[in-house]
């Protein structure tokens, strides 16, 4: 497929800041991007909406690329292969474009298996364009084969929220048949509640929307309350999703005894001073979560392969980006949203 010349719909943000100032444009004469010869060319069918999305875009993440296309929870049907791109891929086959783009291979980290940390990491919707326009790219080692069984709104939030709730729960510690804490309870948190539960573990949410909290009872939470409310038991493990440095001390003081908190998002909101018989004695533990190894990506993958995922979709069309930015800035999402081009 020939896309040299022709023009696609893509939204940049043109300057960080409030969703309430209007910081996204839709540019309708955006030129479509040619792969390098590494990279896959791919018509996006899905977006996810993710919270660092919002994030670039208000400007609580440091402008890396002026002008970024945000979004990296992709499905895309690939449409043209790079001269070096392997042939794992074909034309017309449906991948994943994820958050983690590229990484050095050769640094400490990379060799340690700890891509994830690598200091030359690159981020689709931050260093590169993503998925907020009718095609992007991806370098092919980075692309993701996607499981059978849903349709392209169900994927395309497994590619961050699920990916990211995933790592946050193997950062948690979670112990067999355990109790987990999850605090915020959107797009992410929905996806690894019904991954602990598979697992077995016994789940209790904290969270502000009623909505939030009538979806975490309907997916088997055994409790759910507000969100700096105590649960009603102690804690084996907590992850925080939502980016709100205060709700750290009540997580802390939920976890029982040797309890871990992960704190999963990208930004968070100052802690405030922690009390250290209250917060931290008894080898209670946090613990940060900085992106996912592309190990982490496709385990992931492979167990929504197996084991079927409900993911709540809210859908917008491409041309409400900037309507599902701000649902998200403001608290009136259930779940994850999807763009559909």
């Amino acid at each position: 497929m020939s896309t040299e010349g022709t023009a696609m719909r893509a939204w940049r943000v043109r300057r960080p800041g409030p969703m309430s100032s209007r910081p996204l444009e839709l540019d309708t004469t955006a030129t479509i991007p040619q792969p390098a010869p590494d990279e896959l060319l791919v018509a996006v069918r899905a977006c996810g909406v993710c919270r660092t999305d919002l994030h670039v875009t208000e400007g609580d993440l440091a402008v890396h690329r002026p002008h970024v296309i945000p979004g990296h929870e992709v499905v895309g049907e690939v449409v043209a292969i790079g001269s070096d791109a392997g042939d794992e891929f074909a034309v017309g086959d449906r991948v994943g474009v994820a958050w983690l783009r590229h990484t050095c291979g050769v640094c400490d980290y990379c060799r340690r298996g700890a891509e994830n940390l690598c200091p030359n990491s690159l981020y689709t919707g931050w260093d590169a364009d993503g998925g907020y326009a009718d095609f992007a790219t991806v370098p092919a080692a980075f692309a993701h084969r996607l499981p059978d069984g849903y349709t392209d709104s169900e994927l395309a939030p497994l590619l961050c929220a699920g990916i990211i709730g995933y790592r946050s729960l193997l950062r948690a510690e979670l112990p067999e048949g355990g109790r987990l804490g999850l605090y915020g309870f959107g797009g992410s948190a929905h996806i690894t509640a019904q991954v602990a539960l598979a697992q077995g573990a016994e789940v209790h949410v904290m969270t502000r929307g009623a909505d939030a909290r009538e979806l975490a009872l309907g997916l088997g939470a055994a409790s759910v309350q507000g969100a700096a409310d105590p649960p009603p038991v102690k804690l084996d493990a907590a992850i925080l999703f939502a980016p709100v440095g205060d709700l750290v001390l009540p997580a802390l003081e939920a976890l029982d005894r040797g309890g871990t908190l992960a704190i999963a998002g990208i930004h968070l909101s100052d802690i405030p001073a922690l009390n250290y018989q209250r917060h931290l004695f008894q080898e209670r533990q946090v613990r940060s979560v900085t992106s996912n190894t592309r190990t982490d990506a496709r385990e992931f993958l492979a167990l929504a392969g197996r084991h079927r995922i409900a993911v709540t979709t809210p859908e917008y069309s491409l041309e409400q980006a900037d309507q599902a930015l701000a649902d998200l800035a403001e608290g009136r999402i259930a779940g994850a949203a999807v763009l559909l081009p």
